[in-house]
């Protein structure tokens, strides 16, 4: 994400990255409890609660001020991920997960979503690596530490949502090099951002 906005800002667009859970003071807080191995256990509703907090608070405090601003906001997760995660992957009622999300957001979605795709076992081990590298393995590998059927179901959602939602969706292959992957992101990001733009006729 940090190469894309540096791309895309060197091609003069006013650019914000940010990401859920985390994107303000309140979200920090409440990503510590959420990724953290040792936090203590709490229901699927109550994950679910949190992260929506995280994201209403989010939308008040950095995206819609980021979108009146008119810049270009990368987001490291959104409303996807909630239905990935807490639908696909614990089971929880998509019907009812949306109706909580369009609460939580008004209703925003993005006008793109990069969906950066690779095999569950190849995702839980670029995520372990990252996380050694970064000593951030008790702190934020909750989701980690998940089963890999977990993952597995999550992927599937992802793929599914991608399918119902082709032109919001860009599917990128991430399983590829790193170089290869922002190339493949930033031609689909460029391309989604110029038909995005007013036209001049």
């Amino acid at each position: 994400m940090e190469r894309m906005a540096e791309q895309l800002h060197k091609q003069g667009l006013p650019v914000r990255m940010t990401r859920e859970p985390g994107g303000t003071a309140f979200g920090r807080e409440l990503r510590r409890l959420l990724l953290d191995t040792r936090s203590a256990d709490f229901s699927v509703q109550a994950e679910l609660l949190l992260f929506l907090a995280d994201r209403a608070q989010h939308l008040q405090e950095v995206i819609m001020p980021t979108l009146a601003d008119g810049a270009v906001l990368l987001c490291d997760r959104y409303v996807d991920s909630t239905l990935a995660y807490q639908g696909y992957g614990r089971g929880m009622s998509l019907d009812k997960i949306t109706r909580l999300i369009e609460f939580a957001t008004g209703g925003l979605v993005p006008d793109m979503t990069l969906l950066f795709d690779v095999p569950a076992e190849l995702g839980l081990a670029r995520a372990g690596e990252r996380h050694r590298e970064e000593g951030t393995g008790v702190s934020e590998g909750r989701f980690e530490a998940e089963r890999l059927e977990f993952h597995q179901r999550v992927r599937a959602g992802y793929l599914e949502l991608a399918a119902k939602y082709p032109g919001r969706y860009a599917v990128v292959d991430a399983s590829a090099p790193t170089d290869a992957v922002l190339r493949q992101a930033l031609d689909l990001a460029r391309e989604r951002l110029d038909a995005l733009r007013p036209s001049r006729h």
